[in-house]
């Protein structure tokens, strides 16, 4: 068997404990550290049986992991990140890269200059949904590739709040989960987003931050989409739910994007494929399904970051590709408040 990669984790919140749980459970793996300032992390560590540190110079003082997973808040995946990479430490930071463009370029020009590997995650990326949803519209199943809508609206609870920084700019759903959203249109597509009108609201909550977000995009490649997302509706319209590729969500039988061509069409997470007997919207249509299994793509992209880690493979989400992302999520507010169509350079 070879080698465990020896990999340390900085942050454990919500996201940092799912890789604490998926790097323990990886027979490839070893947890070396646990990197955060809260009581509850050293708690935490000691369950693990691994040194707790407070702070990542603490940790670089006292261990030279092969890998080191970023889940800190947003606004600290910079300075993170960048203490990693000059350590010469690959690093998988979760998304969104970076809090802004500024901060992701030094991150990408850092890993690029040092060749220390830097993976991002997004890992809908590993979905064989997204993948074979993509496929589909690779071979030409709808024809030419016309519109995609994604509905994205679930219900927060009151204590996710709690946390200060998910009440303030940068803290809600347009960062935090429609990044998801944006990287996944990408994905499908296979163009990038020229164009974003959006519209923002707080008005359910009344946070400094959004809770709703109405957005228009159109594509390098002339595909027009949709997005509507919204942290306060009670839903199934939602990729955790729809996918059931995290267990910790209630499982429906519902799709959350809908992907149009001049053929046919796809529902997506489910992969129902409807056409019509002949091309007219009188004419009867039908609808078929694809295999819809599916391994949990945190799993996936833990296996993708071991590879990177061990210099096998070039990493499936690079810097560069996450800043695209990042841009176009970015451009969401910032058309809001324009309260125009804005062009993503």
């Amino acid at each position: 068997m070879p080698e465990q990669v020896q990999i340390a984790v900085v942050g454990a919140g919500l996201i940092g404990r799912q890789h604490l749980r998926l790097i323990t459970s990886d027979a490839l793996c070893r947890l070396v550290a646990v990197v955060d300032p809260a009581a509850e992390a050293a708690d935490l560590a000691r369950s693990y049986g691994v040194p707790w540190f407070a702070d990542l110079d603490q940790m670089l003082a006292a261990v030279s992991p092969a890998g080191a997973i970023v889940a800190t808040p947003t606004a600290l995946h910079g300075e993170h990140g960048m203490k990693l990479l000059a350590a010469g430490i690959p690093v998988l930071i979760e998304k969104p890269i970076a809090h802004d463009l500024q901060s992701a370029e030094q991150l990408v020009v850092a890993a690029e200059r040092s060749n220390v590997p830097l993976l991002v995650g997004h890992h809908r990326r590993y979905s064989d949904f997204i993948r074979r949803a993509r496929a589909v519209i690779v071979d030409g199943t709808l024809g030419r590739l016309v519109s995609i809508n994604a509905l994205t609206w679930f219900l927060k609870p009151t204590e996710y709040f709690r946390a200060a920084w998910r009440r303030k700019d940068g803290g809600g759903p347009v960062l935090i989960n429609a990044i998801h959203t944006i990287d996944d249109m990408r994905t499908l597509t296979g163009a990038e987003i020229v164009t974003i009108q959006a519209q923002l609201s707080s008005a359910t909550r009344g946070f400094e931050v959004e809770d709703s977000a109405a957005v228009l995009l159109e594509f390098s490649n002339g595909v027009l989409g949709t997005m509507s997302i919204s942290d306060t509706v009670a839903s199934p319209w939602n990729w955790e739910m729809t996918s059931a590729e995290n267990a910790a969500y209630p499982r429906t039988s519902e799709a959350c994007y809908l992907i149009g061509g001049t053929t046919a069409s796809l529902s997506v997470p489910d992969l129902r494929l409807w056409r019509h007997a002949q091309p007219s919207w009188m004419s009867p249509i039908m609808s078929s399904s694809l295999d819809r299994s599916s391994e949990d793509p945190l799993v996936r992209q833990l296996q993708h970051f071991r590879q990177v880690i061990r210099r096998e493979v070039s990493a499936l989400v690079g810097g560069r590709d996450a800043m695209a992302t990042l841009a176009a999520t970015l451009a969401i507010s910032h058309a809001a408040r324009a309260g125009r169509r804005i062009r993503i350079s």
